[in-house]
This record gives C-alpha cells, structure tokens and sequence, in this order.
C-alpha cells in the first residue's frame, strides 16, 4: 500500500462540522490551541487508523475547568468522533432543543450536510481519479445555520450524528409528546401507547394548568397522531431490517467507534479525569479511547 498523505489534526478537527453545539459555543473554542496530534499519529503507518476508511464528526463537551491563575470556567472540550466503516454509517442527523425537549430524525440531505472526502493541502487540485479517498469528514455544505433557516431557530439548536444499526431493534412504546410543537412554551410530557390512558392524561394536563378545556380535543388528536407515526416507524424499521442483506449487518455489527480528546500541553488545561467513551444515545460508547 503507497505511503498515505501525512493528515494535518490541527487543519482536519477544525474542518469536520462541530455536531451538539451552538453558535455560541463554537467561539469560545478558539480559546484554547488544542492539540489533536493523537488523531494525526492515528492515521500514520502503524497508527490504529492507517488504511481503513474512517468517518469522522465532532462534538464539545461543557466541563467547568481551571487553567493557569484563570479560576473555575465554563469551558468546551472538543472530541473527535472516527467511526470505522466500509460505508458511511448513516445518511440521518437529530435534530434537538434541549429547551424544548423536543428531538426530530431528519435527512442529511434536507439540512445540507454530507459525508465529504478530507483532502490533505498538497492533494487538492491534483488528485488521480482512481485514488480513493480514505478519511470523509460530517460536513454542512453551507455556512453553518443556513441549511436549518427553513427550521424553527429556537425549536433546533443541536444536531446529533444518527446511526442505523439493522441487529438492533428499537420498538419504544413511549412517546416524548410536545404541544403544540411550535409554540415558545409547549406542554412536554411523556405518553405510553401500552399503559397510559390518552383521557386521564389530558384531564391531568388540564387540573395542573397545562392544558385548557378548549385544547383538549386538539391535544388528544395530535397524540393520536404521533402514536400512528411511531407505530407505522416501527414496521417500516422492521421491513428494512428483513429486506437488508446478512453482508450489510455483518458491517454494521463489525464498525468500530474511536473517540479522541485533545492531548496534553502546557498552553491547555488538563481534561484527563474528565474523559469518557460515551459518544452520544445513538452510537452509545466508543470502543477504543484516547
């Protein structure tokens, strides 16, 4: 195999689209030079990365650090998600409002994001045809917030890589009800299709305030509704799972998560204790931490 393109971590992290933050959250990451050289050694000969082909998305993580005479701050510590698969791992993003409560699985494709190609600086321009591309990066075809403008802004503030895996089966009877969905103070409850009853709970609703005697008809419907979605997403996940081919499962059982924190250096605060392998609900945990 030819010697692969020396992968330059402080230009590739910053490159792939930063998924579970906010605009806001986005600057203050500049504070720090956070140094990803574990990532860059990753992909050398020899590294754990070297010749598969690797998907890669980021995320932060608010923890309250101290640093130097700086006291106890707020600070984000980005983490490089590589997932380790033949093919992209999902073509979906979450879409969430902490806030609100309120999460939403939609296309890639419909807030222009994609799996993109990651092309070392002395590639771009001159690449063969017939090289194929090892690393692909989660990336926002726009500029970041543009692709979600047709999207209530203060209904979606977070975005979470999804991932399909077709072995496993998720047939979750309780649903994560909002109403009405677009309004700035919604009623955020839970509703069990096996074991709650519709009529009690909106009569609950309606003694605690929530709910007034004129929306009663409309929130009962809107429930209604969202429990005939559920249901006609569990038997089409489970006629995809039946249509899907024993080589496609094997791959999805066989992927391999590795999650990066910066390294240590003396211009950074120290996150050794606060490391985790949890990526998010969708992937659960990384297999392998560094």
């Amino acid at each position: 195999m030819a010697a692969m393109e020396p992968i330059h971590q402080q230009e590739l992290w910053k490159q792939v689209f930063l998924v579970w933050t906010t605009e806001g959250e986005l600057e203050l990451l500049s504070e720090y030079r956070w140094s990803f050289s574990n990532l860059e050694g990753a992909f050398k000969e020899g590294g754990v990365l070297h010749g598969k082909t690797v998907y890669l998305f980021t995320s932060t993580e608010p923890q309250l650090l101290r640093f130097g005479d700086v006291q106890w701050k707020l600070t984000h510590i980005p983490a490089v998600i590589a997932v380790v698969s033949p093919f992209p791992p999902s073509d979906k993003i979450g879409i969430a409002s902490i806030q609100m409560g309120y999460e939403e699985i939609l296309d890639m494709k419909d807030v222009n994001m994609d799996w993109v190609p990651y092309i070392p600086l002395g590639k771009r321009g001159c690449l063969d045809e017939r090289t194929k591309p090892q690393i692909f990066m989660l990336s926002s075809c726009v500029q970041r917030g543009d692709g979600l403008k047709h999207l209530n802004p203060k209904k979606f503030e977070y975005c979470l890589p999804y991932v399909y895996n077709p072995s496993k089966e998720d047939e979750s009877i309780s649903l994560n009800i909002v109403y009405p969905p677009l309004e700035p103070n919604p009623v955020v409850t839970k509703f069990d299709w096996e074991l709650d009853d519709l009529e009690k709970l909106t009569g609950l609703l309606i003694d605690e305030k929530k709910l007034t005697e004129d929306q009663k008809d409309a929130f009962k419907e809107h429930v209604e509704e969202k429990v005939e979605e559920a249901k006609r997403a569990i038997q089409l996940a489970k006629e995809k799972r039946e249509d899907t081919c024993a080589e496609i499962i094997r791959a999805y059982e066989k992927m391999e998560f590795y999650k990066f924190y910066p390294v240590a250096t003396p211009d950074t605060p120290d996150i050794s204790i606060f490391k985790s392998p949890f990526i998010n609900r969708y992937y659960g945990s990384a297999h392998h931490l560094f």
